[in-house]
């Protein structure tokens, strides 16, 4: 069929982008127009891109339903508010029950099946919660009033988390797709291999360079070890590194591009739905635990490095000054708009990267050696229009399911329920708390992508921590920053197998292995925010900040060497003690 045609995405996904843009410059849309269009523009991305036979039938079935649905919802968006969550005949309860559908297909297509699942189990609940005894049981509810709630109102699939996706995350899914396009990620890569190449264990370092620049455009891991990964590790393994290591050290370093400001994926953006803290004071609390993470992985090589010849860059194969220069102005000058904008200009963080986008989109112009072709540009343009339509729908369809799972723990009371039970089995002690919301966001991570993870446990653990003396900001970055736990930790670990497929190194287990070691920070920087509150205060606070964050860095260190380093167990054990009562004290 035609309809796999590249014209025919291309087309698909530039009008997902000017309708995205256009949203942020032509003021207020009512949020039953613009999140239902958002929908009709992801269906076809995931239920129909890249399939074919009958799965192409089926998806192009669903898809024309899902935008009828999408459609009736724009054009009766009046009259359904006016109804306030109430669904108010037969017609009107196809609709609720076929967009409800969809959307569990979109994700499943999209991510799998653990996310549907959930969200499945979520309207069982919603709807016969009532005959489940004891206290996690609800007293029922008018299943007009459940569905609408779901499906014609502001809340289910409409809700808050879906208007971060149409207003937000969609804006800087551009931007980084716009980026990606030019010669932005080359930049990335000179910079880091300029900083860092020349350093012993340089490959790895520029690994780690490379994935904290590239990660803070993408927020995506698995995008980030495909994308550094494919120029760190051929050079690795072409400098004798080994094969297990050197996927160790790209998985680690790419799980956190999610972690690391400005942009930190889609994640940072519903914490600011969920939080109501503004993008910018969010931004600067993350910069010194990221910073932190990188550190310790960096240590780590070093510790590495003394159990194994880990050589550095070969001079031939590192860029000139000129080089690092010219390709670095290409993602210098669109971040430098992004940040005057939004600090200095006081714009809000979408109209802020729309103005970058444009600077950035006039750039794709150039290459490296500034030669102007315009053949180059529509190239690089089709690869945007195609990457951010895909990128958009796959957001789309995890936060949209997402929200149903939020929006039957807002009608139900169920989150309280469950964060009550955290209360009760921590014996109303912080700590024990975060172990068992730690645990839950491991098990989460290992089933759904990593921000809708963070979505579920903040939603029904959050309240619970928070209730404990846990500030806010605090609760949510500590759960943010274990739902990337999996991305690294067995049975799942994804950036893991990605990263020794890349290698071809069979024996998983031993990348999985290093990786924990290296990424230690992960693990640990969490439990240093909550014992060192001063070290998320940058803003406010910057000394108090600075002087938390070295002494974290120092506990860190020694706790990654203790664990890595060649030396006795006796004073390995001693630096992992020294370690851990500096973090905590």
């Amino acid at each position: 069929m035609r309809i796999n045609q590249p014209f025919y995405w291309t087309v698909l996904g530039g009008v997902s982008i000017v309708f995205h843009i256009w949203l942020i410059f032509s003021g207020l849309i009512p949020n039953l127009v613009s999140r239902p269009l958002h929908m009709a523009l992801a269906l076809p991305w995931c239920l129909m891109y890249g399939r074919h036979g009958s799965s192409l039938k089926f998806g192009t079935l669903l898809t024309a339903a899902g935008i009828f649905c999408c459609a009736y919802i724009v054009f009766n968006q009046e009259l359904l508010s006016e109804q306030y969550g109430y669904i108010s005949s037969m017609w009107q309860t196809g609709v609720a029950i076929l967009l409800l559908t969809i959307v569990l297909e979109m994700a499943r297509r999209s991510i799998g099946w653990p996310l549907p699942c959930v969200a499945l189990i979520a309207l069982c609940y919603g709807l016969f919660g009532q005959y489940i005894p004891g206290e996690f049981g609800h007293p029922g509810l008018p299943l007009n009033s459940f569905l609408g709630t779901m499906t014609i109102a502001e809340g289910g699939i409409w809700g808050k988390l879906t208007g971060v996706s149409v207003n937000v995350v969609a804006i800087f899914v551009i931007f980084g797709a716009v980026l990606n396009a030019g010669e932005a990620g080359q930049g990335f890569m000179n910079l880091a291999t300029a900083a860092a190449g020349h350093l012993k264990a340089g490959v790895a370092k520029v690994s780690v360079l490379s994935s904290a620049l590239f990660g803070s455009i993408s927020g995506s891991a698995s995008a980030n070890v495909a994308s550094t990964g494919s120029f760190t590790l051929p050079a690795m393994i072409r400098q004798g590194y080994p094969r297990d290591f050197a996927a160790a050290v790209e998985a680690v370093a790419s799980s956190g591009g999610q972690i690391m400001p400005p942009l930190m994926g889609a994640g940072a953006f519903v914490m600011v739905e969920l939080t109501g803290i503004p993008y910018t004071e969010i931004m600067s609390a993350s910069v010194l635990p990221a910073l932190l993470f990188f550190f310790t992985v960096w240590i780590g090589i070093n510790a590495f490095s003394s159990r194994m010849e880990l050589k550095a860059v070969d001079e031939v194969d590192r860029p000139s000054a000129k080089t690092v220069w010219i390709t670095a102005m290409f993602f210098f000058v669109p971040f430098l708009i992004l940040l005057e904008r939004m600090f200095l200009g006081r714009y809000t963080p979408q109209f802020a990267a729309c103005v970058a986008i444009l600077a950035a989109s006039l750039l794709l112009i150039l290459n490296a050696k500034m030669e102007i072709s315009l053949k180059r540009a529509l190239q690089r343009l089709q690869a945007v229009c195609l990457n951010s339509g895909r990128q958009i729908a796959m957001i789309a369809s995890i936060i949209i399911c997402a929200g149903i799972i939020i929006g039957v723990l807002g009608q139900t009371g169920l989150g309280v329920k469950i964060s009550s039970t955290v209360i009760s089995a921590s014996g109303g002690m912080l700590w024990p708390a975060l172990l068992l919301t730690a645990f839950a966001c491991l098990l989460l991570g290992m089933e759904v992508p990593t921000t809708a993870a963070y979505l579920i446990c903040v939603s029904v653990a959050g309240p619970a921590l928070q209730s404990l003396g846990l500030p806010l900001l605090i609760t949510h970055l500590f759960v943010f920053w274990y739902a990337l736990l999996s991305t690294i930790t067995p049975p799942v670990c994804g950036t893991v197998f990605i990263a020794a497929g890349m290698v071809e190194e069979k024996n998983w287990l031993k990348v999985a292995g290093k990786s924990m070691a290296l990424g230690v920070g992960l693990y640990l920087v969490p439990l240093g925010m909550v014992a060192n509150p001063a070290l998320i205060e940058l803003s406010t606070n910057p000394l108090a900040a600075i002087m938390v964050f070295l002494k974290i860095a120092l506990s860190l260190a020694l706790i990654s060497y203790g664990i890595i380093a060649a030396r006795t167990f006796i004073f390995r054990l001693g630096l992992i003690i020294g370690g851990a009562v500096i973090l905590f004290i």
